[in-house]
């Protein structure tokens, strides 16, 4: 029987800043689903890439004086070394600049085109830099972007070309009524219905090249590039070989979009009007996180409260932050992060009850020269599937440690310590047959202490006690 195939992949960050702890939790929640999926026996793509056009990178390189291409390939470098840092299972990677997403850029332009979804015209606009998008009265408050209040609006006059979103309103309406899971949760998706309802605008699609030189060339208008969205969103199908390679895109599309609450019109609404213009499927589905906030208060550089991923993995290890996030930050809201409460967490879930279980069992494992032969073939039930499929990461992990816990009492209930090696033995074999089903859940959630676990746990010549999992923090 031939595999099921799986694409998942997360937005495109963009490469004006270094990576945040806000990225981090959008592709370590599609990592933990990708990893699940490969456990079920899928074949699963997991898409990850850098979205490098448009005027605030553009800006950024000037200020800094350097090209924009080597701008870009800098900031590109250190998501990349965020998705190692992190031990995710990306398979597939794409940058905006490189000259195969260009090739499908212009591709999908042409599509739009040839259907009638393009056309130019003369307008005026408010644009935010910061969020590289226009403005309208009603998203300002006090003539101001709420996302980025310290940066002026800036007002454009000039030529553009348009797609005809306001054509798509009845099948984009349509869409999301076949397919009542299409947004996930619930809420985002009534949230996009009564943005649509309200009815469509057409959007700019292209920006003058005199004015703003750093994107894809608009196909046969040497005067115009595409505006940064329109090209950055077809990252989803260059990234799976689209157009050239038909075959690959065919094989994995269609695809589970992990995306933040502020993305959700341009995942849910503005892609899938675009897919539709193309001839192309629309995506399988959209997941919606919520933001990161920093005890509190919302993460800015200027309270000095922004958290870098790379100094929690150098501190604490990355199972400790994949852990930290996908427990405790809810699944569809925003989630607090603190210091003190990573602290807790490293030392009474992951050192104390995780830990001390593993040494124990591997210590009395030692002593007694066990050998472990089990082979069974661990299955997810019913109910965790139910909870993978909604992105239920805290409750599946509330479960492994309720099996943590019931492990170590009951343990503690037998004393296998004060037993002799002959009549502990079977108890032992038991309970590393339970730890091995452990660690085999924990896969998608901490990778490199479950392959630990099972390594420790089903030695084919004799267990031997291992160095703690998670050491004292210093």
């Amino acid at each position: 029987m031939a595999k099921k195939t799986f694409y998942i992949t997360t937005t495109a960050p963009y490469v004006n800043a270094d990576p945040h702890i806000g990225f981090a939790l959008e592709i370590i929640q599609a990592d933990a689903i990708a990893r699940f999926h490969r456990q079920f026996g899928d074949e699963v793509a997991f898409g990850f890439g850098t979205d490098e056009h448009g005027l605030k990178i553009y800006r950024k390189a000037l200020e800094a004086k350097k090209d924009p291409l080597k701008y870009c390939s800098e900031y590109a470098k250190k998501f990349d070394d965020l998705r190692k840092a992190l031990n995710l299972s990306t398979t597939h990677f794409i940058r905006t600049t490189d000259k195969p997403h260009i090739k499908a850029a212009q591709e999908f332009w042409n599509r739009c085109f040839k259907n009638g979804d393009i056309y130019k015209k003369n307008y005026r606009i408010k644009y935010c830099v910061g969020c590289e998008l226009e403005k309208t009265d009603s998203e300002l408050s006090d003539g101001k972007c709420p996302v980025h209040p310290n940066l002026k609006i800036e007002n454009y006059e000039e030529e553009n070309y348009f797609f005809r979103f306001s054509k798509y309103q009845k099948k984009l309406l349509e869409l999301y009524e076949k397919n009542p899971d299409f947004v996930f949760p619930k809420n985002r998706l009534l949230e996009i219905k009564t943005f649509v309802e309200k009815g469509l605008e057409d959007f700019s699609v292209s920006r003058l090249k005199k004015k703003m030189p750093w994107g894809v060339d608009v196909p046969n208008d040497p005067e115009h590039v595409m505006y940064v969205w329109f090209d950055a969103l077809v990252f989803y199908i260059s990234n799976i070989g689209w157009p050239e390679n038909e075959k690959e895109f065919d094989l994995w599309w269609p695809v589970i979009q992990v995306a933040g609450k502020d993305n959700l019109r341009q995942q849910s609404a503005i892609w899938q009007a675009m897919l539709m213009s193309a001839g192309l499927p629309n995506s399988k589905q959209i997941f919606i996180h919520g933001f990161i906030t920093s005890n509190g208060q919302k993460m800015s550089k200027s309270l000095g409260n922004v958290i870098n991923p790379f100094d929690l993995v150098k501190k604490y290890g990355s199972d400790t932050v994949r852990y930290y996030l996908l427990k405790e930050i809810p699944s569809f809201d925003d989630g607090d992060f603190s210091y003190r409460r990573m602290d807790e967490i490293y030392n009474a879930d992951l050192a104390n009850e995780l830990g001390n279980l593993v040494s124990r069992l591997t210590n009395l494992g030692e002593t007694d020269s066990l050998t472990v032969t089990d082979k069974t073939i661990e299955q997810y039930n019913n109910k965790t599937i139910k909870q993978y499929n909604n992105f239920q990461f805290n409750l599946i992990l509330e479960n492994i440690w309720k099996q943590i816990k019931t492990l170590n009492k009951t343990i503690d209930d037998f004393a296998p310590w004060k037993k002799t090696p002959e009549d502990r033995k079977d108890f032992l074999l038991q309970c590393f047959k339970t730890l091995k089903s452990i660690a085999w859940q924990l896969e998608p959630f901490l990778p490199e202490t479950a392959e630990k676990i099972i390594i420790a746990a089903t030695s084919i010549t004799k267990i031997k006690k291992i160095p703690p999992l998670f050491p004292r923090l210093k």
